[in-house]
């Protein structure tokens, strides 16, 4: 069976599946949550909850997206918009994700190979780090799963039930496909 045509390049439209696939899981687990789950603090000092993790991810989607919108070529991490609605309504919280999955999905009408710049702060100085799109993509895929993986560990305690590739990697998906395929004997 072969994939649609969808008119973007096969690297784009692999980057934007990837991040399609993660905020799909992290979107089911935000239906699944209500708001004093999502709010529930954990570590020693409760600076931990679902709901910060959640808005973290969703706050870097926004820089990316945003940064497209306003000049095409530009992103800055570091001035995220920290929502902090989004951390105590989980159905707030979903709905933005849905809304940055449908971003995402539009993306095929971008050049995927136009450069980009990535504002980059250092104690005194702000560099200006070449990028692209497809490079930025790659960064939220790792980034999203970085933080999906501390959403599961913080889940367990609650009892939720996640799927077992909740924060895992693609990369870690593709090597757990290829270990699970039998191994053809010699002269087969």
């Amino acid at each position: 069976m072969t994939k649609p045509d969808t008119g973007l390049p096969p690297s784009l439209e692999g980057l934007i599946e990837e991040n399609l696939l993660a905020l799909a899981q992290l979107r089911g687990l935000l239906d699944a949550l209500t708001p004093d789950t999502y709010r529930q603090p954990f570590g020693a000092d409760g600076r931990h909850t679902l709901g910060k993790h959640a808005r973290h991810i969703i706050d870097h989607y926004d820089a990316l997206l945003g940064g497209l919108e306003e000049g095409g070529d530009h992103v800055d991490y570091e001035h995220r918009r920290r929502d902090e609605t989004l951390e105590q309504w989980p159905r707030l919280a979903s709905q933005r994700v849905s809304s940055i999955e449908a971003s995402l999905l539009a993306l095929g009408d971008r050049q995927p190979t136009s450069d980009m710049t990535l504002d980059y702060p250092l104690d005194d100085e702000r560099l200006a780090l070449s990028s692209s799109l497809q490079r930025e993509l790659a960064f939220l895929t790792s980034h999203t799963i970085h933080h999906m993986a501390i959403l599961g560990l913080l889940a367990e305690p609650l009892g939720l039930a996640l799927p077992e590739s909740f924060g895992v990697h693609p990369s870690t998906l593709r090597h757990w496909r290829r270990e699970a395929q039998p191994v053809m004997a010699e002269g087969a």
